[in-house]
């Protein structure tokens, strides 16, 4: 018998806590006998993938009910990075990473009555939020995502509506009705951003049932998943199981190996530092290097290709992957399934080889995921090579510099982006932005453009493609070289050597540096301007300092 969190209260205060529960709903008898089970539920109306997370609720807990507990449901935040792109509310983003990861601290040790906790998640910085508060928090956890919506056009056909709108041939009518045939419904974008990579990672992190990362929002098994998360939570509170027994740093390798054989977003090289702080362990962007330098590219899901994440659940789903890659991975990392990951890859299938390659017949042999360095990024920058035409990797180009993703639009909007150009676009790194916003919308349009690349100190959507090199440290807010480029400088990019170079020389850059002055963006009074005081880099996962 587990001796229950609310049992360590004080004799008074435990009275009063059941109380105020019980006042609630909750029935004395579950009060006085059963497990408390937090049911931290992201679901709002604004988030396509968090819409359908109130049914799945409710299957949680009738798993919990049926294990033996009581479920406790409550909420948090989640922003909808699809809504935020392209205009300064994407500076929240990352931010609320750190909000939501707070929140579910403050609820669920401040309340302190809960034993166990499962987590209901579906985008970009919520699942790595929940992660993060699982590790900081560290009682029995189980994670549920809502699963991606099922698209009724390909990834190619989606972008040629976007192309056609762009270049005025269709109405925003039409854009609109032709998105939603690959947005066919609530659920998570199909494609391979940041929120369907961070899932699949949070499944290879062994937090996640075996096999459920990638299930579809509108499927019955979708239910079931969320139903066996609340009985397997149960088992783990009376093994006394915690996410820091399952989140080794064998486990978060592992979520590397399968980050590069997926192609998944680069924004893991922000969130898997950061989840390494939450659990006292380090994670440095050396480490992904050495796993993306032996690990082969499996799938060709969008950006990577013209398939997408319901195409490569149909094909075996992420047990399948993890199955290809046996010889790299840890298999002694144990699960929320009560199973470690060499039991699960001998209970699977091989992958439908349309979807999932063989390890020794992959789409590209290794390096899907690069580090870049040179004298524009000392410390490294991150591009995802196998969204990367091959005519592009070796690429020259004169710069054309701006201080905002505003300034760059408007600029595409006056025609002054031409071919051969580099776009820098500077000041939206954790602390100048203030808030690290994802440029997706710029990759977009520079699509119209032939023979361009882009390089930022901020981020990209998972979804971006072409030679888009973002992350670079340091920042131009910390007077990182690439605060110093100016319009018309030569910038050399190698993918194959691994270098982003400025040909400018030593003495030109220590004298631009004398004259350099911080670019100050307006941010208003509350979140941002705190965050930028406090973030660290990219390269540290953009935590907030202690």
């Amino acid at each position: 018998m587990i001796q229950r969190a609310i049992d360590k209260l004080e004799p008074f205060q435990r009275a009063i806590s059941k109380a105020h529960l019980a006042s609630a709903g909750i029935s004395i008898d579950a009060l006085d006998s059963k497990p408390l089970i937090a049911i931290c539920n992201s679901w709002n109306e604004v988030c396509p993938g968090h819409e359908p997370l109130r049914m799945l609720a409710e299957e949680v807990k009738k798993g919990v009910y049926e294990a033996g507990g009581q479920p406790i449901e409550f909420n948090t935040i989640a922003m909808c990075d699809g809504i935020a792109q392209g205009h300064p509310g994407m500076r929240y983003c990352l931010p609320h990473r750190e909000i939501i990861a707070d929140s579910v601290e403050a609820m669920v040790v401040g309340e302190g009555i809960f034993d166990g906790m499962v987590m209901l998640t579906g985008c970009d910085k919520i699942t790595p939020a929940m992660l993060q508060a699982a590790a900081r928090i560290n009682i029995p956890t189980t994670i549920v995502t809502s699963g991606p919506s099922v698209p009724d056009i390909t990834p190619n056909e989606s972008k040629e509506l976007r192309s056609k709108f762009l270049s005025g041939e269709i109405t925003e009518r039409e854009l609109i009705e032709g998105t939603l045939k690959y947005y066919s419904g609530p659920g998570i974008c199909p494609f391979l951003g940041t929120a369907n990579t961070m899932n699949a990672l949070t499944e290879a992190l062994g937090m996640m049932l075996s096999g459920t990362s990638l299930i579809p929002a509108s499927s019955s098994f979708r239910r079931f998943a969320a139903r066996n998360s609340g009985i397997e939570v149960m088992r783990l509170v009376k093994e006394g199981i915690t996410p820091r027994k399952i989140m080794t740093k064998e486990a978060l390798h592992n979520a590397i190996v399968l980050l590069t054989a997926i192609g998944g977003s680069l924004n893991a090289f922000l969130h898997l530092p950061a989840l390494a702080a939450e659990l006292e362990l380090k994670l440095p962007w050396s480490e992904f290097s050495k796993v993306s330098s032996k690990t082969p590219l499996l799938c060709g899901i969008v950006p990577n290709g013209n398939q997408t994440v319901v195409d490569l659940n149909r094909g075996g789903g992420v047990p399948s992957v993890l199955r290809e890659l046996k010889s790299l991975l840890n298999l002694e990392a144990i699960t929320v399934d009560g199973k470690n990951i060499g039991q699960i890859i001998e209970e699977t299938k091989d992958g439908d080889r349309n979807v999932i390659r063989a390890f020794d017949n992959p789409l590209e042999a290794a390096d899907g995921i690069q580090i870049l360095y040179g004298n524009l990024a000392p410390n490294g920058a991150l591009v995802k090579t196998s969204a990367v035409p091959l005519e592009q990797r070796d690429f020259v180009g004169k710069s054309i510099v701006f201080d905002s993703e505003e300034e760059c639009h408007k600029a595409y909007k006056d025609g002054k982006i031409k071919p051969g150009h580099i776009v820098v676009v500077r000041y939206e790194g954790p602390k100048g932005g203030p808030g690290m916003r994802e440029l997706h919308r710029v990759t977009e349009i520079l699509k119209k453009i032939p023979n361009t690349a882009v390089i930022t100190d901020g981020r990209f959507s998972g979804a971006s493609g072409g030679l888009s090199v973002g992350y670079i440290c340091p920042e131009a807010a910390e007077c990182g070289p690439i605060a110093l480029v100016k319009d018309g400088d030569i910038i050399k990019i190698n993918l194959k050597n691994e270098t982003m170079m400025l040909e400018v020389s030593e003495e030109e850059m220590e004298i631009r540096k004398s004259k350099w002055s911080f670019v100050q963006k307006e941010s208003g009074m509350g979140v941002l301007p705190r965050y930028a005081q406090q973030v660290s880099s990219a390269l540290e996962g953009a935590i907030l300092k202690h």
